[in-house]
C-alpha cells in the first residue's frame, strides 16, 4: 500500500492497518456473512442430476473449468476493474464495468444470484462498516451491482489491498460451490476439503491472470456449465435457487 503522507508511520500503524484489512476480508467473505450464498449452486445442481458430477474427481474437474475458463475468471476480472475504478474515483469507468458485468451473466437465475448477493453485500457492509464515498460510488453505478463488482467497490473504499481481496473472493467462491456440491452428491467433510486443496493452485493462477487482464480478455469456454445454469431453471425438483 502506497503512503502519501510526510508523517512518520510506525510499524505498529502498518500492522494495525493490515490487521483491520484482514479482519474485514475474513468477515465479508466468510460463509457466515449473510449474502445468501448458501441458496445458490451456480448450475451445479443440474450437473449432479445429469451425471456430470458424481464424485470428488468430477467435481474438481468441473470447478477447475468454471474457475479458470468460466464465471470464476470473469468475476475476478470484473472485481479487479471495479476496484481500480473505485480507487481512482472514476465513476464513469465504474459504471461501464458494472453494466458490462451485469450483461455478462448467462442465465436468469445466475442474474438473480449475483445481483441479490451484490445488493446484500453492499447493504450489510454499509450498515456495519460504512466508508466515506461509498454511497456516492454505489449510486453512480445506476444499475444493481453484481457480487464481484460490489466486493471490489467496498474493498476499494475501505482501502483493503486488491490482491488479497481478489484471492479471498475466489476462495469464498470456490468454497460456496463445494458446499453446494457436498449436499448434492453428497460428499463428506474430508472429501470437500480435498477438493478445496486440489483447487488451491487454480485459485492462485486465476487471481494472477485477473490482475493482469483487460476487459478485452473477458470470455469463457464452459458451455456445459452455462447450459447447466439455464436448464436448472426448469429442473423438476431443486434444493437451490440457481
Amino acid at each position: 500500500m502506497l503512503m502519501t503522507t510526510n508523517e512518520p508511520v510506525s510499524t505498529g500503524d502498518l500492522a494495525g492497518r493490515e490487521a483491520a484489512a484482514l479482519y474485514r476480508l475474513m468477515t465479508w467473505l466468510s460463509p457466515a456473512f449473510p449474502v445468501g450464498g448458501f441458496s445458490y449452486s451456480s448450475g451445479i445442481e443440474w450437473a449432479v442430476e445429469a451425471g456430470d458430477i458424481i464424485d470428488t474427481a468430477t467435481l474438481a474437474d468441473w470447478l477447475d473449468a468454471m474457475l479458470g475458463d468460466g464465471s470464476g475468471l470473469c468475476d475476478a476480472i470484473f472485481l479487479v476493474h471495479a476496484y481500480r475504478a473505485a480507487e481512482a474515483g472514476e465513476e464513469a469507468c465504474l459504471r461501464e464495468v458494472a453494466e458490462l458485468a451485469g450483461a455478462f451473466v448467462p442465465s436468469r437465475e445466475r442474474q438473480l444470484e449475483t445481483t441479490s448477493q451484490g445488493r446484500a453485500f453492499i447493504d450489510i457492509a454499509r450498515a456495519a462498516w460504512d466508508a466515506d464515498g461509498l454511497d456516492a460510488m454505489v449510486a453512480g453505478c445506476g444499475a444493481p451491482l453484481v457480487y464481484p463488482v460490489a466486493v471490489g467497490v467496498v474493498a476499494a473504499t475501505h482501502g483493503v489491498p486488491l490482491a488479497p481481496t481478489l484471492h479471498a473472493f475466489l476462495h469464498a467462491l470456490v468454497s460456496n460451490w463445494i458446499s453446494a456440491a457436498s449436499r448434492l452428491i453428497p460428499l463428506g467433510q474430508t472429501d470437500s476439503q480435498r477438493v478445496l486443496a486440489r483447487l488451491e493452485a487454480a485459485v492462485a493462477a486465476t487471481a494472477g491472470r485477473a490482475l493482469n487482464a483487460t476487459l478485452d480478455d473477458l470470455g469463457g469456454a464452459t458451455f456445459r456449465a452455462d447450459l447447466a445454469s439455464l436448464r436448472h431453471e426448469t429442473q423438476y425438483t431443486r434444493l437451490f435457487r440457481s
